[in-house]
């Protein structure tokens, strides 16, 4: 079972639709705890079940302008991980899948333009990594298929500093942003 459902925002968090925002989590964390609850039972009384959880890249790091999307990334992300742990000893394989920027409609949906200059994998890139890492002996609970530096910058900075950094790099993409100049003085 691949649970990879899920969209994002692009915005100020003062200026989301409420009710965007409820939909967002709705499918990114309920949905994907619903489904992972409802199927766990039978995917581990099988001898070659699996569970993927697409986590994303964004869970490992704070990003103004995208508050709501990073976390609930980073609560799959750690659901995933936490499943992972729970579920050794069994059959069961479980995986967070945590692609940086894809080639995909993400970025229209979510009113972003901005990638940060990075280069964007296929879908077919990130399944293959995906795959080969549960074919692995010792398969890891989690997998960053690309941009893994962004993510290994939320371990080595502090978070203020990777906050900050975060905010720099969106008000690179769109100084225009009216709140863009918080993120200066603060």
């Amino acid at each position: 079972m691949v649970n990879d459902a899920g969209f994002g925002t692009h915005d100020a968090f003062t200026d989301e639709d409420p009710d965007r925002l409820q939909s967002m989590i709705a499918l990114n964390v309920s949905a994907l705890v619903d489904l992972s609850r409802a199927y766990i039972g039978p995917l581990a009384s099988a001898d070659t079940g699996v569970l993927i959880n697409v986590a994303r890249l964004p869970g490992f790091q704070p990003t103004p302008c995208m508050s709501a999307y990073n976390a609930t990334n980073a609560f799959v992300l750690k659901f995933t991980e936490s499943l992972w742990e729970e579920t050794r000893g069994t059959s069961l394989r479980v995986l967070a899948v945590c692609p940086g920027a894809t080639r995909t409609e993400f970025y229209d949906v979510a009113g972003a333009s901005a990638d940060y200059g990075t280069k964007r994998a296929t879908p077919e890139q990130v399944v293959k990594i995906a795959l080969d890492t549960l074919d692995r002996r010792s398969a890891p609970p989690s997998v960053i298929t690309n941009g893994r530096p962004v993510a290994l910058l939320g371990r080595l900075l502090p978070r203020r500093s990777l906050v900050w950094l975060m905010g720099w790099m969106d008000r690179r993409q769109r100084p225009q942003h009216p709140i863009a100049p918080a993120f200066i003085n603060s």
